[in-house]
This record gives C-alpha cells, structure tokens and sequence, in this order.
C-alpha cells in the first residue's frame, strides 16, 4: 500500500513508518497539515493515517476541507480524543475508521487493509477486479472485459486504466501518468495511449481535464 502518514509526534511517527516499511508498504509521513492537500493532489495513496492533534490545524476541520475539495483518498484517523462525540464528529467530517491511541499495531494493520479493500470494491477474499460501469479490469488475469466481453490492451494501456480507476473522482496528473506508466511504454506519447484506451473501452469513461490530467467517476457518463 502507499500510505500517507500526517502525524505531528515524533515518537508516533517514527515508529508508525518503520513498521509499515517493514510491512512493505510505501509511507510518506508530513508533522503539518498546511501541504496535505497539495500532497494529496500530486500523489495517489491508497489510504491517509491522521492524527487530529496537528500543531498548525485542527485534523477535523482538516479532513472536512479535504473532503469538500473532492479527495476521496480512504483516511484513518488516529488521535487520542477518545469520548463518544469525538469519534462521531471524526466520521461525520469524512473518516472512514477511527482508532484511538494507544493502539496495537496488528489491529492498525488490520483496518488499513480492510478500509483499503473497501474502497476498492473488493470483498475479503474476493479476486482482484475493479468494477467501473460495464467495465471489469482483472488484475490476476490482466484482463479486461466489457459488458463480459474481452477486450485487449496492451500493457500500458493496461495499466493505465489500473491507474485511473484505483484514483476514480480524482484527477491523475500527466505527470503522475508520465512518471507512474510511460516508463513501460513503447515511446509513443501519453495522448496517443488515452487516445487508443478511449476507442477500446469507449467514449465517457476518461474525462479529460485540459492542462491538468485525467480521470474517471464512478458513475460514468
């Protein structure tokens, strides 16, 4: 997983990150809240761990303009504010899960993967296919089918519809695209593959947002 860790105690932070690295799992940690929407806006996680105790902002207040502003990135918070009101108000501003300190790191582990597997669409258990419309990506079989038809992609196109859907409602930047799957393409350009995606899945999946990137909702046009 690529986590992004907002958490101001050094103590907490150090340990939360070496452990999730040695978990194999991919940790950007920031103490402030002031660059987390910029963060967020240039790179794609697959779940934020938040501590509402930031010394420059309230965590709630945080996650409640993150959310407004479109980020659906699947957040964790966790926070030694432990009364009833506390965790409410946490998943009334937009938490997906709420754990108050101290924790067990199992436990922690636990509902990062769950909170993960949900906001992929994916039951415990379950293969690994992301859903989107009449579209079904297979990522066991790097296989795509429409309406359970099979259609063919190469492998960057492949992935970039991998891309698009894991950040669905979300703006992926070119560069996150140039960067994250060109490196694996055949040298023709980012347009040219979206271009050729389009044709093979059809029209009102990709968005596209000029000057900007890319994306796709979850309820395509």
């Amino acid at each position: 997983m690529r986590i992004f860790l907002l958490e101001d105690d050094l103590a907490i932070g150090r340990a939360l990150q070496t452990v999730l690295h040695n978990e194999g799992h991919e940790v950007t940690w920031l103490r402030l809240g002031g660059d987390a929407a910029r963060l967020l806006g240039d790179t794609a996680f697959d779940v934020m761990l938040l501590d509402l105790g930031l010394p420059d902002c309230d965590g709630a207040a945080l996650l409640r303009r993150l959310r407004a502003a479109g980020h659906t990135v699947p957040v964790l918070v966790i926070t030694a504010r432990d009364s009833l009101e506390d965790r409410l108000g946490g998943f009334d501003c937009g938490a997906d899960d709420y754990m108050i300190k101290p924790f067990d790191i199992p436990e922690l582990l636990a509902r990062l993967k769950a909170i993960v597997r949900r906001a992929s669409g994916r039951p415990d258990g379950a293969d690994p296919v992301w859903k989107l419309g009449e579209l079904a990506l297979d990522l066991r079989r790097m296989s795509l089918t429409r309406a359970g038809q099979a259609v063919a992609l190469s492998k960057t196109e492949f992935a970039l519809l991998h891309k698009l859907l894991k950040c669905a409602d979300r703006i992926v930047t070119r560069t996150e695209l140039e960067d994250g799957v060109l490196p694996y393409s055949e040298g023709q350009t980012l347009d040219v593959h979206i271009s050729n995606l389009r044709k093979k899945i059809g029209e009102g999946y990709i968005l596209t947002v000029r000057g900007v990137g890319y994306m796709v909702r979850r309820e395509p046009s």
